[in-house]
């Protein structure tokens, strides 16, 4: 099932770069994302409430409220910079360097969830940089 819900967000984060970067079009990048972030804001807080999970904010441990701070403002940062890239570059290469960020993801969580590395994990994160490395190094024009 958790395949699914990947490829529904790979599809979701195919849709954000496309719409955002037709929307940046005469729009601050900052201004967009704040304007992006009261719908994701209201949209999310939302369906908790719907769910009926508002009341597991008790249950919150210490540490897990300071991951998802830090969290969310690695979100935010990433978010900032993908739009601010989005409004002076082209989408699919904005895209394909910002999605390399796959590859630091893994690195981080051999390191600190100690996840195991397989051949396969490594030759994917190899392909993903040399795809990055080659759109990267291209001429957008042609």
């Amino acid at each position: 099932m958790w395949i699914l819900w990947a490829v529904l967000a790979a599809i979701s984060a195919a849709l954000v770069i496309v719409l955002t970067k037709a929307g940046l079009k005469n729009v601050d990048s900052n201004l967009a994302f704040a304007i992006q972030s009261v719908f994701i804001f209201c949209i999310t807080w939302g369906i908790v409430t719907i769910q009926g999970n508002l009341s597991g904010i008790k249950e919150i441990e210490n540490k897990a409220w300071i991951l998802l701070i830090l969290a969310g403002l690695a979100t935010t940062l990433s978010t900032l910079f993908s739009y601010k890239a989005l409004s002076i570059g082209p989408a699919s290469y904005v895209a394909t360097i910002e999605r390399s960020s796959l590859v630091i993801a893994i690195i981080l969580s051999v390191i600190f969830l100690k996840e195991k590395i397989t051949w396969q994990l490594v030759t994917g994160a190899v392909l993903i940089i040399a795809g990055a490395i080659l759109i990267a190094l291209s001429d957008p024009g042609k």
